[in-house]
């Protein structure tokens, strides 16, 4: 299995290559800036081709949640656009390809976990940008999985866990949003489970039951304030930094992008029907703890 896989500096970029040294039935190739450059408005067949992939994920992303809100423009070229062009190359090779999306193009005002056949209604840029990305996805390659995942963090790169961290170096009490909740993903979960898909759809070219729109989320849920929580007793654990959780509502902490108060996904239905099934978000947590221990770079 050859996976080509766009972006480069990712969280689930990164996890993915990190995967080659644990299934060496699959190869991947990263493709990112300056030759891949999703905000321009090119044929990409010229650089896929070459590296002969199975299956493309296209994990490039405009992420700057907050940024997005004033930077609109180029995150709907990235995320919308952009997801569109990758799909439509994978199509012009004759292959499936794997779109990432998020919890975010859901409003957040559901009582339950979202499933797949719910409306969306995005309430920031970021999100609606995303569902743009999925939409375009599904119009230029009917041969697609589109994977929504959420509160991705991975040992590095810029996520909820090291910031806690940093924090916690410096701070006896952090405040932490108590009144959202979802589903802590880890990316090296997420890596995982896209391969467990991308092999699903290679192996089974013309199955419908394969495609389309998946959620994927580790099990269980918390808040952030529960996340935070957690995090910090598992870096205690290890001798790394610690703080005590403060939970504070949405309204005291405001920023730029709208966030869903309810960021849930219900995963059945990739359970069903790939056999993937993701861990606890408490052991994957617990794995990054102890990636980032053994490094010392806390």
């Amino acid at each position: 299995m050859r996976l080509l896989v766009t972006g480069r500096e990712g969280q689930v970029v990164r996890s993915l290559l990190r995967l080659r040294a644990t299934q060496s039935d699959i190869q991947v190739h990263a493709v990112g800036r300056p030759e891949l450059d999703l905000a321009q408005d090119r044929d990409l067949v010229g650089i896929f081709e070459p590296l002969k992939p199975d299956v493309i994920v296209n994990a490039a992303a405009y992420t700057a949640v907050d940024q997005a809100e004033s930077d609109t423009d180029l995150a709907f070229r990235v995320n919308g656009r952009g997801a569109g062009l990758v799909a439509r190359a994978a199509r012009q090779l004759g292959i499936p390809v794997i779109q990432i999306s998020t919890d975010y193009v859901f409003p957040g005002d559901g009582v339950r976990p979202y499933l797949e056949s719910d409306p969306v209604s995005p309430v920031s840029a970021y999100g609606a940008s995303k569902l743009a990305g999925e939409r375009e996805t599904a119009q230029e390659n009917p041969n697609h999985a589109v994977l929504r995942t959420a509160w991705v963090y991975a040992p590095e790169g810029k996520n909820f866990v090291r910031t806690m961290l940093r924090l916690a170096k410096s701070r006896e009490e952090v405040g932490v949003v108590a009144d959202q909740v979802g589903n802590p993903t880890s990316a090296d979960d997420i890596a995982a489970a896209v391969a467990a898909v991308a092999i699903n759809l290679k192996a089974n070219p013309h199955d419908p039951a394969l495609r389309g729109i998946f959620h994927m989320t580790s099990q269980g849920e918390t808040t952030w304030a529960g996340f935070a929580d957690t995090i910090f007793r598992e870096s205690a654990a290890r001798g790394g930094p610690s703080a005590r959780v403060k939970g504070i509502a949405t309204s005291d902490y405001p920023t730029p992008a709208k966030r869903p108060a309810n960021s849930r996904l219900d995963c059945s239905k990739l359970r069903n029907a790939h056999g993937v099934v993701l861990p606890s978000w408490n052991d994957g947590l617990a794995r990054c703890i102890n990636a980032i221990s053994m490094t010392g770079e806390w």
